[in-house]
């Protein structure tokens, strides 16, 4: 395991208000094809198999039975691990964490392509850019946060500023007095996966559900949707990303 660093940024997402609306999706997606990162590839988009290169994805789904089932938005990208298992895998020292800010980067003049960072990872946040054959991941949008020729409030990851409920929020979580540290301690936010023992930067705020409907009346829910999030969720993690 390796020391912790003093400042690490990353993203907290709020489950209770995300929408499945796909604007960081977009975003991300528009952002960085037209910035360092990009051009993101996108192969045969109108055909019947269709492969892209996305930063950020929204997964959907279902938990619990019917009639008492309920419809889940899961935002997932690269999680920017405090020990990230991809660094260490990586052959050519393309794929590094910065110890300024904990960002986790590739370095596109030294990947190969071999893809042994994207078997590595847990979270299937790793993509293949089919066109340039090299792998690509979030970068928490790094050549935005630090350009000075932007209005400070526009120097967040666009995803953040792209989200219409306010479900992301960006910051320093080894700061305690960051808003990010903040809600993480009063939402009893969490980490995804932990076993695998990452130390995912990036955490998630647990959905609440308050009652239910039952025959007319309001009843407390039995069950938690964080507890209900996260297994559902690991049974789709190892999938790897959605096409």
């Amino acid at each position: 395991m390796t020391e912790t660093l003093a400042r690490q940024l990353a993203l907290v997402i709020d489950l209770n208000v995300c929408v499945g609306c796909h604007a960081c999706v977009t975003s991300c997606k528009q952002w960085n094809t037209s910035g360092s990162a990009g051009p993101l590839a996108d192969e045969r988009p109108y055909g019947a198999q269709p492969t892209g290169t996305f930063f950020n994805r929204v997964q959907t789904f279902e938990a619990e039975q019917f009639p008492d089932t309920q419809t889940i938005h899961f935002p997932k990208s690269c999680l920017h691990c405090q020990d990230p298992p991809c660094v260490p895998v990586c052959p050519t020292g393309a794929s590094y964490k910065r110890k300024e800010d904990g960002i986790v980067l590739v370095d596109y003049d030294k990947c190969i392509g071999c893809k042994y960072c994207s078997w590595a990872c847990p979270y299937g946040a790793r993509e293949l850019d089919e066109e340039r054959q090299v792998m690509t991941k979030c970068t928490l949008c790094v050549d935005r946060i630090y350009d000075e020729a932007l209005p400070p409030g526009d120097r967040q990851p666009a995803c953040v500023k792209a989200c219409p409920t306010g479900a992301r929020l960006f910051g320093d979580v080894n700061d305690p007095a960051s808003e990010v540290s903040r809600v993480i301690q009063e939402r009893g936010g969490y980490a995804l996966m932990p076993e695998w023992e990452t130390r995912p930067a990036n955490h998630y705020l647990p959905r609440e559900v308050t009652a239910q409907a039952c025959d007319g009346q309001a009843q407390p829910a039995t069950q938690s949707a964080a507890a209900q999030v996260n297994p559902a969720h690991r049974k789709h993690s190892m999938a790897g990303r959605n096409t």
